[in-house]
């Protein structure tokens, strides 16, 4: 950085003289250089000889250096510009023969440092001012003197150009640092600016494109698709069942799971493909371009495969799987919202197909999909309207064939679609957090049921409800449970509690710290489905359960497969040695029922003794049994109670 460029005061006197003349030279010396004490000496005298009065004002000094030719002071001004010390104006005579006229040597001064100002000294008029200007071009660093010049007009062209120079070098300065001040605000204003696009396109939990730039994408992909020609697919990928996550391990997890799978997605995508995270639980996928369809088949086959892998949540493994809905330009739409739309319609068909698969969109599909919303926005009114019903299933004990307990089975009794099952409504209930209001309502019902019957002159019957994962984890399930039993006045041990081995596993240390409260209180605990989750046998044993339901999948063929038959067997034995009892599900056929009985299975339900019924069919089918001659107290044998309730009855 020279001098004149550096943060401090601009201050440059330097001056360069180029005349042909030497004497011309010592005159410049004179006029613009400070005098020496002689000099001083003199004026001194004559203004006492002349009474002028005296003055403590003293001509400006200069800085100069000389050059006898032109060629002599290009030099000179390259050495200075080279040692970071510029010279403010020149002095150039007219003509300096034999070398470069006046003209071509400013010409070329400024062809090096075109900040040089410059003062033309000549005794002649051989230019005209126009001409000069019109040559040279900077009419505003030249001035002209003509010779002889007085000493006044030296000092002020001197003072008034080498001011002008650093004047000019300063205001640079200024616009420099203003530039500068300037182009870092707008920096600063365009990476905000970047940051806020990305915001405003991005999902902020994975980092992926959002609903916004989804849209934006497949409008580019719609123009060069109809410009070229070509097919590209759109997957719509939704988590089956993701508030089960939420609700049981909490929304740190589900963030976790969502960014574990946006990392599975963009592992899978092609550069040229486009990962969407669209909302929630469902992502999308841009695959562009697809030579066929099966292409896009095949990619919806890998975001199944990739996602079947285990996941570690939270220090929990889980699994997740998707429902995979596929539309194509431009066979199932050239709009934006139509492609869209029949991506997320194919998508609820496959959910409603069994989950954990891919459909295609297909032309009735729309139709479906708006009859799955009118059922979505129906279920919100159910509990409000009183639609629901609870269907009872007889629990027979294997041994005397008595029923003296029964499953609380919900139904919708809809007013277009008549009776709706559990499996058409219950996922969009867990979907649109609706579980939990209808889980409580199934708890109160199921309690109030009981002591009914009771009151009726009915013997106590036990009521097994079943809790979702979402109603286990619930803050209030043990406050639920006991306002339920105190409203309807209902004995603790006529309520049995049914839960998936799911739902128990999610979290072993918090589930048995709610299952000891339940027990504890005198509720009954099942465990649903054993044989069909991923039970650890350690924590089976910790946990205060009463019962084990052997899942119907194992019923099904147990006549047929002897595998089958081996495993009810080793859960039977497994259960009664660790003192519980055991449930099967689903028997249909006396066969079934007689192997059950010589395996020591305690306990059946299904189709071979009865379906579900409604309360009133259910209390018919008690009195039957209370006045059929063969009834009988239950023994000690078939006689059930939970187990912390029985430790403090010891106790007590």
């Amino acid at each position: 950085m020279s001098p004149v460029d550096s943060p401090g005061p601009v201050t440059n006197r330097r001056i360069l003289v180029i005349d042909d003349n030497a004497q011309i030279h010592e005159d410049f010396r004179k006029i613009l250089t400070a005098s020496d004490s002689g000099d001083a000496d003199l004026a001194a005298a004559e203004r006492a000889l002349f009474g002028d009065p005296a003055t403590t004002r003293s001509r400006p000094s200069f800085e100069l250096d000389f050059a006898l030719q032109g060629e002599e002071g290009l030099q000179r001004v390259r050495t200075a510009l080279a040692a970071g010390r510029p010279y403010a104006m020149a002095f150039v005579d007219m003509r300096m023969p034999p070398g470069w006229d006046g003209l071509e040597t400013i010409g070329r001064l400024w062809d090096v440092d075109p900040d040089l100002q410059v003062a033309i000294c000549s005794a002649h008029s051989d230019y005209d001012w126009m001409d000069v200007i019109a040559r040279l071009g900077h009419a505003d660093k030249l001035l002209i003197i003509k010779k002889p010049f007085e000493i006044i007009e030296i000092i002020q062209c001197a003072s008034a150009l080498t001011r002008k120079w650093q004047n000019e070098r300063i205001l640079r300065r200024q616009v420099q640092t203003l530039e500068q001040a300037v182009s870092t605000h707008t920096e600063g204003l365009d990476i905000a600016n970047r940051k806020l696009r990305h915001v405003a396109t991005h999902d902020a939990l994975t980092g992926l494109p959002n609903r916004v730039l989804l849209e934006d994408r497949l409008t580019q992909a719609i123009v060069h698709g109809e410009r070229e020609g070509r097919m590209f697919a759109l997957l719509a990928i939704n988590l089956d069942r993701f508030k089960l996550i939420n609700d049981s391990l909490g929304h740190r997890a589900g963030d976790e799971l969502l960014q574990e799978v946006a990392r599975r997605l963009s592992g899978i995508a092609r550069d040229v493909d486009t990962v969407v995270r669209s909302g929630g639980d469902e992502f999308m996928l841009i695959i562009n371009p697809v030579a066929a369809r099966q292409d896009a088949t095949l990619v919806a086959a890998r975001v199944i495969e990739v996602l079947k892998a285990t996941l570690r949540i939270t220090g929990v493994e889980t699994h997740t799987t998707p429902s995979i809905g596929i539309a194509f330009f431009p066979a199932d739409g050239t709009a934006v919202e139509a492609l869209i739309a029949h991506a997320d319609a194919a998508m609820h068909c496959a959910k409603q197909r069994g989950r954990n698969n891919a459909q295609c969109f297909e032309a009735g599909m729309t139709t479906q999909t708006r009859d799955t919303a009118r059922l979505q926005s129906d279920l919100h009114d159910a509990i409000a309207l009183n639609q629901f019903e609870l269907y009872y299933q007889p629990k027979v004990e294997v041994a005397s064939g008595a029923v003296r307990s029964a499953e609380a089975l919900i139904r919708w009794r809809h007013p277009e679609r008549g009776l709706v099952l559990p499996a058409e409504f219950i996922p969009f209930a867990e979907d649109y957090a609706l579980i939990g209001v209808i889980g409580e309502w199934v708890v109160r019902e199921a309690c109030r049921q009981a002591r009914a019957w009771q009151l009726r002159g009915l013997p106590a019957v036990r009521v097994a409800v079943n809790l979702s994962a979402s109603q286990f984890r619930h803050g209030r399930l043990l406050e639920i449970v006991k306002e339920a039993l105190n409203d309807a006045q209902l004995d603790p041990e006529n309520l049995e509690v049914e839960l998936t081995e799911s739902a128990v596993m999610s979290d072993p240390m918090g589930s048995v710290a709610i299952l000891e409260q339940l027990s504890t209180m005198g509720v009954l605990v099942s465990v649903d489905d054993f044989g069909t989750g991923y039970s650890s046998i350690g924590y089976l044993r910790r946990f205060p359960i009463d019962k084990l339901k052997i899942d119907r999948s194992f019923i099904n063929e147990i006549t047929t497969r002897s595998d089958d038959a081996c495993i009810v067997r080793a859960i039977v034995s497994l259960a009664h040695c660790l003192k519980l009892k055991v449930v099967a599900e689903g028997v249909e056929t006396s066969e079934q029922l007689k192997i059950l009985k010589s395996l020591g299975c305690d306990q059946y339900q299904g189709y071979h003794f009865s379906p579900a019924v409604t309360a009133d069919a259910f209390e018919d089918l008690l009195r039957r049994q209370q006045n059929d001659s063969q009834a009988r107290p239950p023994s000690d044998i078939e006689r059930t109670h939970s187990k912390l309730s029985t430790y403090r009855a010891r106790e007590i």
